[in-house]
């Protein structure tokens, strides 16, 4: 579970004080599903850091399973990241040359396991997402879809509790955009992950249960119907 308390973010930009995290409290139940809405410099993208232990906050706490993300060391930040967090970014960030199984492999390589079974992690992963006959092919052989589809088998093929997907969509055409988020779903329930997700896209952040809207640091969550 995620506790964040009175979080604050404060940047310097010129002689000006930005607070992009304003004393945010949120909590985030084990397996729950939270998608992040707002404005562009709302905080979005700032709050999904702290979730993913990118960054620290200036101030306050962001505790998850009883850690505070915020105080540990940095050693122990790159463990939790490696371990229990898996990440899907708008821009796919695969790596060109390498094919679909080794850019999932790499996900591994922090965890210490032996080539052999980071091979069949990564085509199990691959399997999960319909990508078994693609495994050889490199980013630039399949579309954007299929580009997605591996970095959410790279994000997943550690095991982590937790998801975050920071606009995994807006790179994609609608029908896509609906194939990858009923993907995403189906893994969030299948795997019981704790998943939130930045999007922009109003479609999909009703067919969430919880909304958290961020404006100039400060966030409001609702639930839908």
């Amino acid at each position: 579970m995620y506790q964040l308390t009175a979080v604050t973010k404060r940047y310097r930009r010129g002689k000006e004080t930005i607070d992009a995290l304003a004393g945010v409290d949120l909590t985030i139940e084990d397996g729950g599903r939270l998608v992040i809405q707002g404005p562009t410099g709302g905080g979005k993208s700032t709050l999904l850091q702290m979730l993913g232990a990118l960054d620290r906050p200036t101030a306050g706490q962001v505790v998850l399973d009883g850690l505070d993300l915020a105080t540990v060391s940095e050693a122990r930040l790159t463990r939790v990241r490696a371990e229990n967090i898996g990440f899907v970014f708008q821009s796919f960030n695969l790596i060109p040359t390498l094919t679909a199984r080794e850019n999932v492999e790499t996900a591994l390589v922090p965890l210490g396991l032996k080539a052999r079974e980071r091979r069949e992690r990564a085509a199990e992963a691959l399997e999960s997402v319909g990508l078994a006959e693609r495994m050889g092919h490199v980013p630039g052989e399949m579309s954007g879809g299929q580009q997605q589809r591996v970095a959410i088998a790279r994000a997943l093929v550690k095991r982590p509790k937790v998801l975050l997907a920071d606009e995994p969509t807006g790179n994609l055409d609608e029908s896509m955009r609906d194939e990858v988020m009923e993907l995403l779903e189906g893994l969030w329930k299948e795997h019981g992950l704790t998943f939130v997700m930045v999007t922009h896209d109003s479609a999909l952040a009703k067919r969430a249960p919880r909304v958290a809207t961020i404006r100039r640091g400060k966030v409001t969550v609702t639930e839908n119907p």
